[in-house]
């Protein structure tokens, strides 16, 4: 049976990445596409037709999302792994409480941030179940962690990120029973446009990025050989590109 993926904000930086990374592992890659301005993910697929395919896919949108599995569906029949890599952040998030607060935006926040890996699980569910992999990936952040945060400020992208975070683990708990497994991720401070400027201070570039969180991605857990009965897919974390864990 042929692996197929399914990642969200594929345009540029990370999401672009990671459709590369998948294409050099022989998957058949449906690149979620929502700034078709952006002439890289097409460039991409003009390079291989055959495994890369580009879905136009709005995730703050329940619309958008049936639209895209109606897509995918006329193609194929299931969807092994699921990137949920779509995100924003705002240029009026670093307001802290004596400024105003753009409450517009914060609401954009999380209806993206948030709200859209929801859309896109649900509205792709039926296809994952058909699935034999029943991978479901989310690009959070150390943002979202409640006990770490040291910000007087980001109001919309931390609050954002932790609902995420929250997300995955209900998510969890229902899916986990009938065979899925989770990654939850913070891909570490990357040089990309995510703010709309690219930024050139970050760790490293979104390809480095990507090779990381591939391996994790489709890489199984490996028990704890001190602990054979334990099976690590049976505890949700949010972890690193290093595979540290962070709390929530």
């Amino acid at each position: 049976m042929k692996q197929i993926a399914l990642v969200t904000g594929a345009d540029r930086g990370l999401g672009l990445a990671l459709c590369m990374r998948l294409i050099q592992h022989n998957w058949i890659v449906f690149a979620g596409q929502y700034m078709p301005e952006w002439p890289e993910l097409e460039a991409l697929s003009g390079r291989y037709p055959a495994r890369l395919h580009c879905i136009p896919l709005d995730v703050s949108s329940e619309q958008s999302a049936q639209a895209a599995v109606q897509t995918v569906g006329e193609l194929v029949e299931h969807v092994d792994l699921l990137i949920s890599n779509a995100g924003v952040t705002s240029p009026t998030m670093h307001a802290t409480l004596r400024e105003p607060q753009d409450y517009s935006e914060i609401h954009r926040l999380f209806d993206v941030n948030a709200l859209g890996a929801l859309r896109i699980v649900e509205a792709f569910l039926p296809m994952l179940d058909n699935g034999a992999m029943k991978r479901l990936c989310f690009v959070s952040s150390e943002a979202g962690s409640i006990e770490r945060c040291q910000r007087e400020s980001w109001f919309g992208y931390t609050m954002s990120k932790a609902a995420l975070n929250m997300a995955v683990k209900t998510m969890f708990n229902h899916l986990r029973p009938a065979g899925y497994t989770f990654r939850l991720y913070h891909p570490g401070w990357m040089r990309t446009y995510m703010g709309g400027t690219k930024n050139t201070r970050g760790d490293m570039e979104p390809e480095e990025a990507a090779e990381y969180a591939i391996t994790y991605f489709l890489s199984d857990l490996a028990a704890d050989p001190l602990e054979p009965q334990n099976n690590p897919e049976d505890r949700l974390v949010l972890r690193d590109w290093l595979l540290r864990e962070w709390p929530w």
